[in-house]
């Protein structure tokens, strides 16, 4: 516990130490917060998650130092699909206490794999674009939108009420209800998702009026202790009838096996034939159109090259480069990101016109992620097992593409390599790089010390 009023670290006692002030007030305050951060424990433990956001608040009102409380705030964010306010609430706890926290866990986990990051950080932008839309009134766009934000983030909880909204304007209660009860597997008691269920139920109801309660087929009497519930309509049947019954309901249930589920089943695979194929076409298509840019970019070049002799070795180079861009786009086609990824590597972005240069980027753009975690991983796995000519050789690759790859990591493992075959003028290059971009770090210490000798 802190004094509110000089901020020294007082633990239980009832005057501060240091300025005299009574904490008598204090204290209580800190036993409020203990109540309602426990609150909003038993809450989330039991998935309640909008009570303990309140409790959790609360807490916190009272005292905010509650390291606890907002850790756990940031965890019942999060688990709402709300990121942001949870990276938030974590950074603060860790400015409380910058040791011994879990929140440096959190925000380590989260931002160690950036691609998830990025993810979260698209889900909020289609979010935000969906709520244009709406404001916009066109609903189509949103739904959209929001089909999207659930697929890349399905505990968005607000998302699934929007969606649920927008189909109870266009009268689609059974998909609201079907998204509210998503919802209510996250957050079970939020109240406005229970608010639109109910809403939903209601309309639901005014749109089938006639339909019975089960309540109102049955009767029921008291024999002697016991009470006897029986359908208003009770006729026993001997067992000719009963058999008859089975027969009947036999051939009803053929029928409509033959006549309803079986012709449903088949529309049903050819609709989605239909739709595989016209995907199929599209990316057929737009590979062909690439290979033409590619092809015509050749043939651009061979003209070239026959109409100015005198720089045939400079044309030769850049329909070398060219082939080489092409070799890597249809390794990417074929599924091999890593391949493709190898193959770009090799290619001369200078030497490319700037239609080459735009699908360059886009190949770079979805195969070089895949490809430098691919050789990242398998310099640093031959550093930990010794092979560090094998290391050299991949990080190699990391560094000539990002010398930043890993926060400086690839450019770190990569120095040590080169220390340990005997190098030391490569591995004092990058410890080099690792002093002057990090700073303060224990790699720049290590760089230091090495550069030092």
């Amino acid at each position: 516990m802190y004094c509110f009023s000089c901020g020294v670290n007082v633990k239980n006692q009832e005057v501060c130490p240091n300025c005299g002030a009574d904490l008598h007030i204090m204290q209580k305050a800190v036993r409020l917060s203990n109540a309602y951060y426990n609150d909003g424990l038993a809450k989330a433990s039991v998935r309640n998650l909008s009570g303990a956001l309140v409790s959790l608040k609360t807490s916190l009102r009272f005292y905010k130092y509650n390291i606890d409380a907002r850790n756990l705030l940031g965890l019942v964010l999060y688990e709402m699909g709300e990121t942001v306010d949870a990276l938030s609430e974590w950074v603060i706890s860790k400015n409380y206490q910058p040791k011994e926290n879990l929140a440096s866990r959190y925000l380590d986990e989260i931002q160690s794999n950036r691609s998830n990051l990025e993810t979260l950080n698209q889900t909020i932008k289609k979010y935000n674009q969906a709520l244009l839309y709406c404001k916009s009134d066109s609903r189509d766009l949103a739904t959209i939108q929001l089909k999207k934000v659930l697929s890349m983030n399905p505990k968005m909880v607000k998302a699934h009420q929007l969606l649920a909204l927008l189909y109870i304007q266009e009268e689609k209660y059974e998909l609201a209800k079907k998204t509210l009860r998503n919802a209510g597997k996250i957050d079970t008691d939020n109240t406005t998702t229970l608010r639109y269920l109910k809403e939903v139920n209601a309309r639901l109801k005014e749109k089938n009026p006639n339909k019975k309660s089960k309540n109102d087929e049955l009767i029921s009497y008291t024999n002697g202790n016991e009470t006897i519930i029986m359908p208003k309509r009770f006729k026993e049947s001997s067992l000719g009838s009963t058999l008859l019954a089975v027969a009947i309901g036999l051939v009803v249930g053929i029928a409509a096996t033959a006549f309803l589920i079986i012709p449903n089943v088949r529309y049903r695979y050819k609709e989605e034939a239909r739709k595989q194929l016209v995907a199929a076409n599209d990316t057929i298509s737009t590979q062909e159109q690439t290979i033409k840019a590619l092809n015509k970019e050749i043939e651009n070049l061979n003209g070239s090259l026959e109409d100015e002799k005198g720089t045939s070795e400079v044309v030769m180079s850049r329909i070398d480069e060219y082939d080489t861009l092409l070799n890597a786009y249809m390794t990417y086609v074929g599924g091999d990101a890593v391949a493709a990824g190898e193959t770009l590597s090799k290619v001369d972005e200078e030497k490319l016109s700037q239609n080459g240069k735009n699908i360059y980027n886009s190949i770079k753009d979805q195969t070089m992620p895949q490809y430098l975690t691919n050789v990242y991983n398998a310099g640093y796995a031959a550093i930990n097992s010794g092979e560090n000519e094998l290391a050299i050789e991949n990080l190699v690759k990391v560094c000539d593409i990002d010398m930043a790859y890993q926060d400086g990591n690839a450019c770190f493992y990569l120095a040590q390599a080169y220390e340990a075959v005997g190098d030391e003028e490569n591995a004092a290059s990058y410890y080099q790089y690792i002093l002057d971009n990090y700073p303060n770090t224990s790699r720049a210490q290590t760089a230091e010390e090495f550069l030092n000798k």
